[in-house]
């Protein structure tokens, strides 16, 4: 058994499935996206690292060392600038990108690009069996790179994926004027991942998968209410029973203060929620109190505290979701950065929020 601290008793997996089901536990799990950061992949490793001259299997070795459970890894981007098959360009910088210009400028070509789109996910050729397979094998290869540590791969609705294509404004004047062409995107789209779901799920692969969409800034929603009851609750609600017929837990993640929209979530059957901005207004002590059914992961601020904080700061921080939401009795919580352990955040201070894990075992 693989042990991030001496005192474990519980294997990764254990510890994992233990928080997912709101037990007792011997600590809290870790749980992080550590594809970014060169200065964190070099501290834990050893190697000297110039600029993001660092490999998967670089990121998959500090994995190992620290987590519990982790998103799949990727290497950076580079910063050279791409053009997809339908026109988009788009301009990389090794741990992001953005896009510089679109195949269309108005919600008329936006509405022309995803009539395509749609006619394209309903034509495209789908092996049950293959998909399982290359799935399967993706899934082991990775394992075998980051050893007990669980994978928490995603599942998307494709909500996002229009209104970050289009642009915010584009997309407010093209749901507007092509409504019944944004709905029939999304019942093809989720129709194709629904039959990869069920093609591919496997608990034993990992017990937890991650929807990740975003819809909120830093005031709330972007969308009103009766918007998200047509376009992405019910996608979402049929992920997850697709996910949790198969024994997967799903978690559900957007950017930003979505806290008016917490009770909506809760009605679409996940099973928690990852990336909680305090500075948000998210303070996951204050959302795993209130709604302590629920599992709740990524709190650990990772802007002001983890960027600017000092480690005895960091470590505070991680001893006050621990107490403060008795996750050691009651599970339902991961400690987790509240986005992903960017550039900007000094390895000390990842360190710190590892080591404060650690440091709060329980010994009853």
């Amino acid at each position: 058994m693989e042990k991030l601290f001496k005192n474990d008793v519980m294997s990764k997996m254990e510890r994992v499935k233990t928080t997912l089901n709101h037990q007792e536990l011997d600590r809290a799990a870790l749980l992080e996206q550590l594809s970014y950061n060169p200065r964190v992949i070099a501290d834990w490793t050893g190697k000297t690292i110039e600029g993001f001259n660092y490999t998967v299997d670089d990121i998959c070795a500090v994995i190992r060392q620290t987590c519990d459970l982790v998103m799949p890894p990727g290497a950076p981007r580079g910063t050279a600038r791409v053009t997809s098959p339908d026109g988009f360009v788009s301009q990389n910088d090794n741990w992001t990108s953005w896009h510089v210009s679109r195949p269309f400028t108005d919600e008329y070509g936006a509405a022309e690009w995803l009539r395509r789109r749609t006619v394209a996910l309903r034509a495209a050729p789908f092996e049950a069996a293959a998909a399982r397979t290359a799935y399967r094998d993706t899934m082991l290869m990775l394992q075998k790179k980051i050893g007990d540590t669980v994978i928490l791969n995603y599942s998307w609705t494709g909500f996002c994926s229009a209104f970050d294509a289009m642009g915010l404004e584009i997309f407010t004047f093209f749901q507007l004027d092509y409504p019944e062409v944004l709905k029939d995107f999304m019942e093809a789209l989720v129709a194709c991942e629904l039959r990869r779901v069920h093609a591919v799920a496997d608990a034993a692969l990992s017990p937890v998968i991650l929807i990740p969409e975003d819809f909120a800034t830093k005031q709330g929603p972007i969308f009103p209410p009766d918007f998200l009851h047509v376009y992405h609750y019910p996608y979402i609600r049929q992920l997850a029973a697709a996910w949790h017929a198969h024994g997967v837990k799903a978690l559900y993640h957007s950017d930003g203060n979505w806290k008016k929209a917490i009770p909506d979530l809760i009605a679409c059957n996940v099973d928690g929620f990852y990336c909680l901005e305090p500075n948000c207004g998210m303070d996951i002590v204050e959302l795993k109190n209130a709604w302590p059914e629920m599992v709740w992961a990524g709190g650990v601020d990772g802007v002001d505290l983890l960027e600017r904080g000092t480690p005895a700061q960091v470590k505070a921080e991680v001893r006050r979701h621990i107490r403060e939401t008795n996750a050691l009795e009651t599970g339902g919580m991961f400690v987790a950065s509240s986005s992903e352990i960017n550039p900007p955040i000094p390895p000390e201070n990842f360190r710190a929020m590892v080591a404060a894990v650690g440091e709060l075992q329980n010994t009853e």
